[in-house]
């Protein structure tokens, strides 16, 4: 199997990432809220500058595609005019910030995602991983644990403030005054205690957190399953194939209301109840597009091995409703790096099928062709051991 190169940091406004299809820059909306105006004007500077086609990040970012060298200065003076640069790209990287999309004004979750975006903009001395980031999962009960994040706050049981380490269960009481100086102090725990990728693994290397890290129990597990299409407390989410967009469909949704950027590849329209008449938007929660992931692949991704987009979407209506099945363009798994029912990973000539892993796991079989996929979409789903190899 061919290895991919692993970059180990994401892509910002001020550092866009080449790709197959040009540029990606990618926007990170403070508090993961997008006004009507901001909305608009990415729809517009995506169609002038870019190729039209917005994607949607697992870490509930927008990400403009086929920027060019000639259009790239031109988008990000665009996207300053609309307050979505920072000063820096340090301190745009620093800022990987996911926050609850369920909040509501009253909840103080707003405030405090904008406090600590502050903060870790300001603090030049604080040297992080490129994808080391912050959860602010504030609302009524954590949304965000299967989300990637390496510092958290969130409620406890009895709903109050608390800041832990991913991979701990247990965590700091805060308040709403101390949560930010708080999180911060854990990050530079994490430096100066020598860690050097990701939290949950520094901990089950070994590290031992600060004691006032072990004081206040984590609210329990609950459901994780991700919010499906449908009406929530805070607005209607909106779901979209593969997370992405075409840049007139959210000039559409701009026309209604103030968006929410959120984790699962979906949007939040806020305040809305009712689903709009646009086209290329997923609203029911059945759709079977919902139950497959699929990065770009090729052409849209260097290091794709074959297209994936095109088979995941003939796949899709025999994928089971309890399952979800991953097609990755190679083995990073870009779109999805845990564990899922099915995965099929590209390789030189064809996809190899791994049941119950995710994209990095060794296919036990040969690769199988597009043609023996489709040929046997039932029983790649039931069964794929009986699959012909």
């Amino acid at each position: 199997m061919t290895t991919p190169l692993v970059k180990g940091w994401c892509p910002g406004a001020l550092r866009p990432m080449l790709s197959g299809d040009g540029l990606l820059v990618r926007v990170r909306p403070s508090i993961g809220r997008l006004t009507q105006a901001q909305a608009a004007g990415i729809a517009r500077l995506a169609e002038q500058y870019g190729n039209g086609q917005i994607d949607l990040s697992a870490r509930a970012n927008i990400q403009i595609r086929g920027v060019t060298d000639q259009t790239y200065a031109p988008l990000v003076t665009g996207l300053a005019a609309l307050g979505l640069i920072d000063a820096t790209p340090e301190a745009e990287a620093r800022r990987n910030i996911v926050v609850t999309p369920f909040w509501q004004s009253s909840d103080g979750t707003a405030e405090l995602a904008e406090r600590l975006g502050s903060a870790l903009r300001d603090d030049r001395t604080l040297a992080l991983p490129g994808k080391f980031g912050f959860a602010v999962d504030t609302g009524a009960t954590p949304v965000l644990r299967d989300v990637s994040a390496d510092i958290r706050i969130e409620r406890d049981a009895t709903g109050n403030l608390l800041c832990r380490a991913d991979g701990a269960a247990s965590g700091a009481r805060v308040t709403a005054d101390t949560a930010v100086d708080t999180a911060l102090s854990l990050a530079r725990w994490f430096i100066s205690s020598g860690g050097w990728k990701r939290m949950a693994a520094h901990l089950a290397d070994g590290a031992t957190l600060p004691s006032a890290f072990t004081a206040l129990e984590a609210a329990p597990m609950t459901d994780m399953s991700p919010p499906v299409p449908g009406p929530s407390a805070a607005g209607l989410m909106i779901g979209f194939a593969f997370g992405q967009m075409q840049a007139r469909t959210l000039s559409a949704l701009a026309d209604i209301a103030p968006l929410r950027v959120t984790p699962w590849r979906m949007l939040l329209l806020e305040g809305q109840t009712i689903a709009p008449d646009i086209e290329g938007i997923i609203t029911r929660p059945d759709d079977p597009l919902l139950r497959v992931i699929a990065c770009p692949g090729l052409p849209g991704c260097t290091q794709a091995l074959q297209p994936t987009r095109p088979l995941a979407r003939a796949l899709a209506p025999h994928v089971p409703v309890d399952k979800i099945l991953h097609v990755s363009g190679c083995a990073k798994g870009c779109a999805h790096p845990g564990p899922t029912s099915l995965t099929l990973v590209a390789q030189a000539h064809g996809f190899g099928l791994v049941r119950d892993g995710n994209a990095a796991f060794s296919p036990p079989h040969p690769p199988l062709t597009v043609e023996q996929l489709l040929a046997n979409p039932g029983t790649l789903m039931e069964n794929p051991n009986a699959l012909p190899v």
